[in-house]
């Protein structure tokens, strides 16, 4: 699956967050990825779900690139401030995506924010990729 590409488009509600669960978890099978990468992959997805803007679709692409996971999400009106804020004491986005992922981005597509995570991935037969 190397270079293949996954994308998906829902509704913001949080009714439909279930559905990017099920493909994040039917990649991990087939990745044969351990539960800690695919509990990560969820926890940072769920808190970028929830700051979605409700009156527009949001959509999901994971890429899979060697033995990295990169995942875009968007779009958002104004994630960058929260991102920028810094990490401190305080659990907010920034703490909670510095722990699950290995990097964070923001890119700026068509008058809004995307952010694009990459995760490195580990096989439950023991090893990386």
């Amino acid at each position: 699956m190397s270079g293949d590409e996954i994308s998906l488009t829902l509704p913001a509600d949080e009714a439909f967050h279930r559905v990017a669960h099920l493909v994040l978890g039917g990649l991990a099978a087939r990745l044969d990825l351990t539960f800690e990468n695919l509990e990560n992959l969820e926890l940072a997805l769920d808190s970028l779900l929830e700051r979605t803007r409700a009156e527009e679709d949001v959509t999901l692409r994971v890429r899979l690139l060697d033995d990295e996971l990169h995942t875009t999400i968007g779009p958002f009106a104004d994630v960058r401030a929260e991102l920028e804020r810094g990490s401190g004491d305080a659990l907010n986005l920034s703490r909670i995506l510095s722990a699950l992922c290995d990097s964070v981005e923001i890119a700026d597509r068509d008058g809004s924010e995307w952010v694009e995570m990459t995760h490195g991935l580990h096989r439950r037969n023991g090893g990386p990729g």
